[in-house]
């Protein structure tokens, strides 16, 4: 081993030095809490992303095309699209505002009418039916979101009440009763609680469309993060009459706040690493001080400015890195945690979601460890070359 190594590990243990030993270790928790707190926080952000936008995703189409006016002959625009690259399935849907009459009170709801042979292979409501599929759904029928059917007390086979926009005829045609068919839970609260799907053709019904006009066609892709490029794509092939939305767009200032949170999350916590290496230079410096007459021996038999540097310099990034290390350790075991047994519940209706979402990945950790090495390389500088600086005689002085 190099004796500028032998020395820092010395000086690091300090065996008979009971303070500088304790200093050392303070100074080893200091970083470790922060490198912890920094995984665990950044795990939970990244968490809150992902499991977001897959719930996100999953209840809706990649891609939506519509227009105002509503989209005509929609079974060949539908054809069309769904042979562009990249897509892998279409469906169209209608959706809209409707009432849910149950005694004596109503509740504003957003209907989607489906294609029930399509509408699995676009969005994951079938994962989210807890009975049956999508595909079996009939036109009188419709399936609702499990805090819906909580509130209300609906269960399968129940009947409720829909009121929708009136038809030319005064008082004519304006409530539907259909029978519960399927309870989903996307995990979503405003989609479980608000979101109801009857069959397409019953919703032009409800809504008194042609049977060739629907709200839209929504398509899946292969690669959702291409999303940009093919709605380029699709107003090259279908022109600019239509309105393409891509998922990211319809959510893009939810997932911007969530990446400025983050970022400022990782700023904040970043300052507990940056206190934390105060004490990585209070330690150097007692060090040293504690150090004076072995400084001044190693001068004078010819030890250079260099060599000392880099004992005190070793010293310190041997603390950041085991406090690092503990720090990696203790958060990465923390997040596992958090992630199995989900022991911190979330209230639905704020959230989104009902528990804590935590996601490790590998990008982040690196740039945590990266901030803290650096961060530790810079608190150092100064006591190392104090060390460096010391004049053997003047070391020697009082000895």
């Amino acid at each position: 081993m190099n004796f500028e190594f032998w020395i820092a590990f010395r000086y690091l243990r300090a065996k008979k030095d009971k303070f500088l030993s304790v200093i050392n270790m303070v100074a080893v928790g200091g970083i470790a809490i922060g490198v912890m707190a920094l995984i665990i926080v950044i795990g939970v952000m990244t968490g809150f992303d992902h499991d977001l936008r897959e719930k996100i995703v999953g209840a809706n189409a990649h891609v939506l095309v519509e227009k105002e006016t509503g989209v005509k002959n929609y079974i060949q625009l539908q054809k069309q699209l769904q042979k562009m690259p990249g897509v892998k399935a279409a469906t169209a849907y209608i959706h809209g505002n409707v009432f849910l009459e149950s005694n004596q009170r109503a509740m504003s709801l957003i209907l989607r009418g489906v294609e029930p042979g399509n509408e699995g292979a676009v969005t994951k409501i079938d994962q989210y039916l807890a009975h049956g599929k999508i595909a079996d759904l009939k036109p009188d029928e419709v399936v609702i979101g499990s805090q819906l059917a909580s509130y209300y007390g609906y269960n399968i086979g129940d009947k409720l009440t829909i009121i929708a926009p009136a038809s030319g005829v005064a008082g004519a045609g304006w409530r539907y009763q259909f029978k519960v068919a399927g309870i989903f839970k996307s995990g979503m609260y405003d989609y479980d609680m608000n979101l109801i799907l009857i069959d397409l053709h019953k919703a032009q019904e409800v809504f008194h469309l042609d049977p060739d006009v629907v709200s839209g066609i929504g398509l899946k892709l292969f690669n959702p993060d291409a999303a940009a490029r093919i709605k380029r794509d699709i107003y090259k092939a279908i022109g600019f009459s239509f309105i393409v939305r891509t998922w990211m767009e319809a959510n893009s200032s939810f997932f911007a706040a969530l990446r400025l949170e983050k970022f400022t999350m990782f700023v904040i916590l970043t300052l507990i690493v940056l206190v934390a290496s105060f004490n990585i230079i209070s330690t150097l410096i007692v060090t040293v001080t504690s150090k004076i007459k072995d400084i001044g021996i190693l001068k004078s038999i010819g030890v250079s400015r260099a060599a000392i540097n880099r004992i005190f310099m070793i010293q310190g990034l041997a603390i950041g890195a085991l406090g690092t290390f503990w720090g990696f350790v203790g958060g990465v075991g923390v997040s596992l945690l958090l992630k199995k047994y989900q022991f911190i519940k979330l209230p639905q209706d704020i959230y989104y979601i009902d528990h804590l979402p935590v996601l490790i990945q590998g990008s982040d950790i690196a740039m945590i460890v990266a901030a803290a090495m650096v961060i530790t390389y810079g608190a150092t500088v100064y006591p190392a070359l104090k060390a460096a600086r010391l004049e053997p005689v003047e070391a020697l002085r009082y000895e």
